[in-house]
């Protein structure tokens, strides 16, 4: 799994309990899924549709640097399976997992659009073929 953001756990951040708001945690997610998705997708109408259990494993407190981790399961038609984790960068100690998050590509009307991907594509590699065909 790559990770590919970091986030600071601040003091808006925290619960009554004085550690990462799980909201919070989840809101995170759902932002790295979506700008991974746009990327992998190559479009930027993507919404979430889907994320299963949610698995909290331990918690973050203030200062604490949060990781968070997207792989993909797989790609459907319309839709990109991805599995996330949440971790925290200073002890790698795992936050949260969540097994399945679906993301469904979107036409300009809203619909569900196929979007034509069969396997992980990174943009430099993009950039390469771009170049080379010009």
């Amino acid at each position: 799994m790559r990770f590919h953001t970091r986030k600071w756990v601040k003091p808006g951040d925290l619960n009554a309990n004085g550690t990462l708001f799980g909201g919070r945690l989840l809101s995170w997610i759902d932002e790295e899924a979506i700008l991974y998705s746009i990327i992998q997708l190559e479009n930027k109408k993507v919404v979430t549709k889907f994320m299963s259990e949610i698995n909290f494993m331990c918690t973050a407190e203030s200062g604490d640097i949060v990781e968070i981790g997207i792989e993909v399961v797989k790609f459907g038609q319309s839709s990109l399976t991805l599995r996330c984790e949440a971790r925290n960068k200073m002890n790698h100690e795992t936050i949260v997992t969540v097994d399945q998050l679906i993301v469904v590509n979107l036409d300009e009307n809203g619909k569900p659009l196929p979007h034509g991907k069969t396997k992980v594509e990174y943009v430099k590699d993009r950039l390469a073929r771009e170049h080379q065909s010009s």
